[in-house]
């Protein structure tokens, strides 16, 4: 089973979302908090495994609430953000504090149901065009403490190639038909790939290739 913990400042919102998720066989609603703050408390007593996290609320927004929760804890829980179309900064900070990919609150149902197994098993939600349209825009933008080019160096030309195609938004599957090798060899190159450059997910892997110019935007 995959515990869940839902985070959000509409009582509507975490009732319909418990709801929907609580009707899968394989996932698990262990409780809801209704601000940021909360949502640390619970998720360090609950220990979920993902958390569904809005990024506007009160007390404790999401993304602080996300640096929080992933901030060197080898045990924390996969977290994804939920937002509304009009998106900011919050969302591409969120990922680069280490969460796992972002989901648009509009989303159908089912979308929903998925982003949060995709998550669950590590593999980061960034294969819809709307999150490779958005992390483009907010990884061109001039960041703090941007990372050296150099930083790659340490992969093989192989796990470049691989590394650039997870930032396009592939799926392990489109990129073992790339690069014309089968699934389970794009999932050792991308286990090395997050080793060597100590990322914690293929969302982090991402941000920093577009951070480092391995990938331009647009």
């Amino acid at each position: 089973m995959i515990k869940i913990l839902i985070a959000d400042d509409q009582a509507m919102v975490r009732q319909g979302f418990g709801a929907l998720l609580a009707a899968q066989h394989d996932l698990l609603v262990v409780g809801d908090a209704a601000d940021g703050a909360a949502a640390v408390a619970a998720a360090r007593e609950l220990r979920p495994d993902v958390v569904l996290m809005d990024v506007r609320m009160p007390v404790l927004n999401g993304l602080e609430a996300t640096r929080q929760l992933l901030d060197g804890r080898p045990d924390a829980p996969k977290v994804l953000i939920l937002t509304t179309f009009d998106l900011d900064d919050y969302v591409y900070a969120a990922l680069r504090a280490g969460a796992s990919g972002f989901l648009l609150k509009d989303a159908p149902a089912a979308d929903l149901v998925q982003a949060v197994r995709v998550v669950a098993a590590g593999e980061g939600l960034l294969a819809p065009s709307v999150t490779r349209r958005l992390i483009a825009e907010f990884a061109s933008r001039p960041a703090a403490n941007r990372p050296s080019p150099t930083a790659l160096n340490a992969l093989t030309p192989r796990e470049t190639d691989v590394l650039r195609l997870i930032a396009r938004g592939r799926s392990n599957q489109e990129i073992a038909a790339d690069l014309v090798v089968a699934e389970q060899t794009v999932k050792t190159h991308i286990g090395r790939i997050l080793a060597k450059l100590g990322l914690r997910d293929r969302a982090q892997a991402v941000v920093l290739a577009y951070e480092t110019g391995l990938v331009v935007p647009g």
